[in-house]
This record gives structure tokens, C-alpha cells and sequence, in this order.
């Protein structure tokens, strides 16, 4: 890009928030001081209907939109700061997430770089209650989730934590499913591959995300996840090929009621577990969210709903 101010896109930042005014005011902090021309830059966070007074963080930041969406859901106060944008790029984070001095500099570069190109996939790199030394629920985390690099790889998509497009792709394929508590930015992919548009990794562009640190919490990231890949299938995919059968759904119980024999061995020699009794923790942790996450499916499939946790 070049270096005169007038030739640098004007970005949209959409936020969504759902009683998180801790982290979003580091978040919003972060954001104030990008490598990129501020006059260049809208924030738009979302108040996702929060019990918390959102207002009381976003009124510190003066070039912060706050914006209200009613329907619970973060896909739905994504397509709220959508519809409210005035950039021609829009780059999505969490209110969880702390964005590195140059992401936007770096997803703006990589998404004009790159002929045909839908969408760009930040880096998002998960950090510790202890920075060098994550507990077994952190690692499971760190491994399971948030790998945007396997996203775009397998799927041509990117989790919405850290992800840049063009303003005109929502034009050409339409919003988010607002329906979606999980699977939003899959689908949304989806279709954008469909145009033969491409999603690229975008290794440089890095937001910091905390790990979960809780088995209450990384169960519920758990059953948001199965819930909205379950509401895909009965919704059907854009792409009928990519559609999971109940075939394959009835395979992915079994295969999450088996000891993951080969999976813990390998894992358990990784040097961030320490000790006999961090990696007792993530066995347990591992066979539990195994187990939590086939009776979910069995769950839904015999009639239940999908959770918003």
C-alpha cells in the first residue's frame, strides 16, 4: 500500500459483546493504538443485550460506535455492525480478543494482495492465566480450537475472532445466519467459496485470545460448537457435498465414545504438561469432553435444542 493517507481503505472494526466489559476495554485499548491511520478506522462494538452497562466502557473511546441488537447471538450483532459499516473492509474480532499493534495493517495488506480473494484468516494465538505454563484444561483449548491456518485449509473459512473482507462480499452473498450461535463464519465461508473466491491465512495478523481455563467454560464452548454444526445439518449447507449425513454423525458418536488411546499418548509427551498431575487433569478433561460431546449429538438428535452458552 502506499504510504499517503488517501490510499489506505477505510476499515470497519465490528465487535460483538455480551457482558465482557473487562476484556473489551483492553480489546478497545489495542485498537487505539493500531499502526494503521486512525482517521481510517470505525469501531463498531455491539452490544449484544448485555445485563452489563456496555456504555460505561465504549463512551472512554471516542471514535467507538456503540451500536444494541436485541435477538441473542453474536452472528446476529455481527450483521448489526455490518448493515451500520461505512468501510470498504470490514475486520471482525471478539471482545475477548487483544488485536496486535499492526492486524489491521497486516489483514488489510494480505486481503489486497492476494488476487481473488474472499476472505482473510488472522493468526489468533491463545495465552495463560501463567504465560509459560498453561494447566491441561489451557492446552486441551490451545489444541482443539482456534486454528485458523487448519480452517482455511479444510474448510475456506475463518473464525470470525480474527477475520478481514471486502464490505461488497456481504453484497454478493448476503449476511451471517443470524440463526447460528456457532458455525456462522463456517457457513458464511461456504458460500463465499461457492463464488470461487478463495480464504487466505494470514499468518502476521495476530489477535491474542485468553484460553479457557475452566471446565465449565470449555464445555460450553464445546456444546456451542456441536450445536450449531447440528442446526447446519438440519438447515442443509449451501454446498451439498459438504453436508454431514446421519451416517456420519451416528460414526462421530462412536468415535467419541472410544479411548483415545493414540491421541493421549501423543499428547502427553508435549512438554507443556508438567507432571504426573497435569496430565492425569487432561485425560480426564480429554475423555470428558469426548464423552460431553457425543451425548449432545444423541441429545439433539432425539429432539432437543441447540443451547446458547
Amino acid at each position: 500500500m502506499s504510504n499517503a493517507t488517501k490510499d489506505f481503505p477505510f476499515v470497519s472494526v465490528i465487535i460483538p459483546v455480551f457482558n465482557n466489559s473487562k476484556l473489551l476495554s483492553k480489546c478497545l485499548k489495542a485498537l487505539e493504538n493500531q499502526s494503521y491511520p486512525t482517521q481510517k478506522i470505525e469501531i463498531i462494538v455491539v452490544d449484544n443485550a448485555s445485563t452489563e452497562k456496555i456504555s460505561e466502557v465504549t463512551n472512554n473511546f471516542s471514535r467507538v460506535t456503540l451500536a444494541y441488537e436485541e435477538k441473542p447471538g453474536s452472528y446476529a450483532a455481527r450483521n448489526t455492525g455490518i448493515k451500520l459499516s461505512n468501510g470498504t473492509i470490514l475486520a471482525f474480532t471478539d471482545s475477548d480478543c487483544i488485536p496486535d499493534i499492526d492486524w489491521i495493517e497486516k489483514g488489510v495488506k494480505a486481503l489486497i494482495d492476494f488476487p481473488n480473494c474472499g476472505l482473510v484468516a488472522g493468526k489468533i494465538e491463545l495465552f495463560y492465566l501463567q504465560p509459560d505454563r498453561p494447566n491441561a484444561i489451557e492446552f486441551y483449548d490451545c489444541i482443539a480450537y482456534l486454528n485458523q491456518q487448519k480452517y482455511v485449509k479444510d474448510g475456506n473459512f475463518g473464525a470470525t475472532a480474527n477475520m478481514f473482507t471486502f464490505a461488497q462480499r456481504f453484497q454478493e452473498v448476503g449476511l451471517f445466519n443470524s440463526s447460528l450461535n456457532s458455525g456462522g463464519d463456517k457457513e458464511w465461508g461456504g458460500r463465499i467459496s461457492l463464488l470461487g473466491l478463495e480464504a487466505i491465512f494470514a499468518e502476521d495478523a495476530v489477535v491474542k485470545h485468553p484460553a479457557r481455563s475452566s471446565v465449565r467454560q470449555l464445555q460450553n464452548k464445546c456444546l456451542r460448537v456441536v450445536g450449531g454444526l447440528y442446526y447446519l445439518d438440519r438447515i442443509g449447507s449451501v454446498d451439498e457435498q459438504a453436508r454431514p449425513r446421519n451416517k456420519e454423525l451416528i460414526q462421530e458418536v462412536f468415535h467419541r465414545l472410544k479411548p483415545p488411546v493414540s491421541y493421549l499418548r501423543w499428547r502427553l509427551s508435549d512438554s507443556r504438561l508438567k507432571g504426573i498431575g497435569q496430565k492425569l487433569t487432561f485425560i480426564f478433561i480429554t475423555v470428558y469432553m469426548d464423552y460431553s460431546i457425543a451425548w449432545e449429538i444423541i441429545r439433539l438428535r432425539l429432539g432437543g435444542t441447540a443451547k446458547r452458552l
